[in-house]
């Protein structure tokens, strides 16, 4: 029993979880955020007034979350 308490304050003695730099993250916050607008722009806009593709293919695919995220599209 003594060697287990032992083994378990020796493991979170110096067991600190290292900082993430700011300037590592901010790169993939901005590329997430992006992606989120381009995410939100094809399920709220597109085959709309601005639409950049012709046809329906886009609309149909993203359909559902349309009405899941409450965008009115009929």
């Amino acid at each position: 029993m003594a060697h287990d308490t032992l083994t378990l304050s020796a493991a979170t003695a110096g067991a600190r979880p290292a900082p993430i730099p700011v300037g590592e993250l901010l790169p993939w916050a901005v590329f997430g955020g992006l992606m989120l607008l381009l995410a939100l722009y094809f399920v709220g806009a597109e085959q709309g007034a601005t639409a950049l593709f012709s046809g329906s293919a886009v609309h149909e695919f993203v359909h559902d979350g349309r009405h899941l995220l409450g965008f009115p599209c009929h």
